[in-house]
């Protein structure tokens, strides 16, 4: 029996199936844990005030040292880029789609909002290359699972929210899904799109029942997206993007370190042939790229930026 935790919101139920319904589909049994994270208690509180890292897999984690359970479905971008060394990465299966979503009942485009429009967003990444793009609009916290923002959404808290185009694709929301931003307009978080599959790193039969489910491509870009988030000190809370993906018979990585006002982005792309095989080095590569540029100044900034403005209307 293989036992998996998950948080229990309907996208991390979602993703804890998915992959039960694989490793089931290889001739294994399997159970799923429901476990409470940090992130899952405080929902009302901005990231930044509860700091994020590990709040959404502390807990499971320690189910997994105490052997409670046997392997973690996570979201990839909330995954710490340093993990203890008892824990290992064992699996990243075919990634979903990476990009930014925008999403809104009234306005058909994130271009036809109007002036002083409230758009809703937990993360400081997309807060800051919203304003980038858009400095005239009310940025605003938005915090809870994906069911919740949309019920804000609807009520008319804000006039458009931003969210990973992968999960509103896994649970079946993308009806109020108007526009899916390019990467060019806005870099997605290190690992966005992607699932971890984390164990033991002494569970030698775990980790071989779920290496069937991995994908190279998928599991070398995100290898790069982290080493490059992990070499600029940042996690899923500052303004920081980070994107490879193939490209022209080999691949294409984007980094984007922002100041949290939106007032300069730093931007660099990178091209590479295939058979480069040193991810964690291309993604180390594209990080001193933007440090020479000046984003430690940036990152030091977002640190100490207030949370942005509370909704009401």
């Amino acid at each position: 029996m293989i036992r998996i935790g998950s948080r229990g919101s309907a996208l991390a139920r979602w993703q804890a199936d998915h992959i039960a319904a694989e490793l089931r589909d290889r001739g294994h049994q399997v159970s799923i844990q429901i476990l409470v994270t940090t992130g899952d208690r405080v929902q009302h509180a901005p990231f930044m005030q509860v700091g994020t890292k590990g709040m959404f897999t502390k807990e499971i984690e320690e189910a997994l040292a105490d052997e409670r359970i046997d392997l973690a479905v996570h979201s990839l971008k909330d995954l710490p880029t340093e993990l203890a060394a008892d824990f290992i990465i064992a699996t990243i299966p075919k990634r979903a789609d990476a990009r930014d979503a925008f999403v809104s009942v009234r306005h058909e485009s994130f271009a036809a909002l109007p002036s002083g429009a409230i758009v809703g967003t937990s993360s400081l990444r997309r807060q800051a290359q919203l304003r980038a793009l858009r400095s005239d609009l009310d940025i605003r916290e938005l915090r809870g699972n994906v069911d919740t923002r949309l019920r804000k959404l609807h009520q008319g808290q804000y006039d458009a929210i931003i969210l990973a185009a992968a999960g509103l694709d896994r649970l079946g929301l993308a009806a109020d899904v108007k526009q899916l931003f390019s990467p060019q307009e806005m870099c997605p978080a290190a690992g966005q799109g992607a699932l971890a599959i984390e164990c033991r790193t002494s569970d030698k039969a775990t980790r071989e029942a779920v290496s069937a489910l991995d994908d190279a491509a998928a599991h070398f870009a995100v290898l790069v997206e982290r080493a490059a988030l992990a070499t600029l000190g940042g996690g899923c809370h500052l303004p920081v993007g980070v994107y490879c993906e193939p490209a022209n018979n080999g691949w294409a990585v984007m980094g984007v370190v922002a100041r949290p006002d939106g007032s300069q982005v730093l931007r660099e792309q990178m091209e590479l042939a295939q058979e480069f095989s040193s991810a964690e080095g291309v993604g180390r590569a594209m990080a001193n790229r933007l440090l020479a540029r000046g984003a430690a100044e940036f990152l030091a900034a977002a640190e100490t930026a207030p949370p942005a403005g509370s909704p009401g209307r």
